[in-house]
């Protein structure tokens, strides 16, 4: 804890709620949370939001989009929340910042959440919303040919999730994956020393992260499916070159550098990078503090990865990268 950044703390301290000793927290408790991690945005040329079909239902989606009249690189970025809370307006800091920082267009998507839709049907959505992307993305300047994916926790399994779809099922090509502090395995907090080393006081919970399992994989059958955890996936080789962040006090912190070396392993091209000090959420949280300028270099790394030739992306120990503030 001694290296914790001190705005984390002042998070930690002052801004979440306090419930009575031995409340548990339901569904609704989260999602009215989730409500306050809002903050300063950044101006970026054009939003607009739109409906497209999905699956069951229609989708809203928000296209965030760059100054220019050429043609735009995009992300399709899918939002965190423990698959059951979280929308458009919870991330919409954090678009704009990825936004500015590669000169992508920003695709964000509102998939449907548990429990009232449990898996697949967030995977499902993000699947065919990213399809959906590729399809008509002419329809705003964007460039099909260079379109990547992202996402933060819950998002950043569907993002990688949505790459494993696609390499089985095709119908959309992907350039890149970005990954920050992703949900990768099942819920099993035994198995990783961050679950011990943080699974309480930083924000996000062991508890917590046994709810959102709980609500999201109703059906044990599906526990341990590849969609749900990508850990379980059999062959990750060919999947698109990932960026994957992790935070040093985030119980997800070891899942996450253990999905990039095993993608590594399937011989994809990975950068990893440990945030020393820093929280699950803090994409969210320096906003919500108005201090985006503490993690501009995170934002300005992520935008170097999108926008730097695949080519040049070793195959090689070089691409793992650990944070050495």
């Amino acid at each position: 804890m001694a290296n914790l950044n001190p705005k984390m703390r002042h998070f930690l301290d002052n801004l979440i709620p306090v419930y009575p000793e031995g409340y548990t927290q339901t569904i609704e408790d989260i999602r009215s949370r989730a409500s306050v991690v809002t903050g300063a945005v950044e101006h970026v040329h054009k939003v607009e939001d739109r409906t497209i079909q999905g699956p069951e239902s229609l989708i809203p989606i928000r296209i965030y989009s760059p100054e220019g009249n050429e043609s735009f690189p995009i992300v399709v970025f899918f939002h965190g929340g423990g698959f059951v809370y979280g929308d458009l307006e919870t991330h919409d800091a954090v678009c704009r910042g990825l936004v500015n920082a590669s000169q992508h267009i920003v695709v964000a998507v509102d998939y449907r959440l548990a429990p009232e839709h449990p898996f697949p049907a967030a995977v499902n959505d993000c699947y065919a919303a990213a399809k959906w992307v590729y399809e008509n993305a002419s329809e705003f300047n964007g460039d099909s040919t260079r379109l990547s994916v992202a996402g933060d926790s819950a998002g950043g399994n569907l993002a990688t999730v949505v790459c494993l779809m696609n390499k089985e099922t095709g119908g959309l090509s992907i350039a890149k994956q970005v990954l920050m502090y992703p949900v990768t395995d099942s819920y099993q907090p035994e198995k990783y020393d961050s679950y011990k080393e943080n699974g309480s006081g930083y924000f996000l919970t062991a508890e917590s992260m046994g709810l959102f399992s709980m609500l999201y994989v109703q059906n044990k059958d599906y526990a341990f499916h590849p969609y749900a955890a990508p850990m379980n996936a059999t062959d990750l080789s060919d999947l698109p070159p990932a960026l994957i962040i992790t935070a040093e006090y985030d119980p997800l912190r070891d899942e996450g550098e253990l999905y990039a070396d095993k993608l590594k392993k399937a011989g994809v091209p990975v950068t990893l990078k440990r945030e020393d000090g820093l929280i699950h959420g803090f994409f969210n949280l320096f906003s919500l503090l108005d201090s985006k300028d503490d993690i501009k270099e995170i934002y300005e790394y992520i935008g170097y990865f999108l926008l730097e030739d695949t080519r040049n992306l070793l195959r090689s120990d070089e691409n793992i990268i650990l944070s050495e503030k």
